[in-house]
């Protein structure tokens, strides 16, 4: 018999958001225009959708009143085109911006 060496569980990074800012993970841009043309990556438009990953614990008011976020993880969302902060944690590409960037939420 041979024993089998098994990899170590990778560890996912967790990232959490101070305030009314969210983490976003974008949403993978498309490889065919609707005619069937393959873009190359120089032509892709960054898209403006993605799905929160973690919020902030919200905004503080001038009262010191915490306002809870209209977002919660796993909402798809619509955002400006250039918003938030992009970073990598591990693999993954995220961005960190502030509620107020974000326009909609996907239903």
């Amino acid at each position: 018999m041979s024993a089998t060496a098994t990899k170590p569980a990778k560890k996912k990074a967790t990232l959490i958001p101070l305030g009314d800012r969210v983490v976003v993970e974008r949403e993978q841009s498309e490889q065919k225009t609707a005619g069937g043309i393959v873009l190359p990556d120089s032509a892709k438009d960054k898209p403006a959708r993605g799905t929160i990953v973690s919020v902030g614990e919200g905004k503080m008011d001038d009262k010191g009143n915490r306002h809870a976020l209209q977002v919660k993880p796993g909402d798809r969302v619509v955002f400006t085109s250039y918003a938030g902060e992009p970073f990598k944690v591990g693999d993954d590409e995220l961005l960190l911006m502030r509620e107020d960037d974000i326009l909609a939420i996907l239903g």
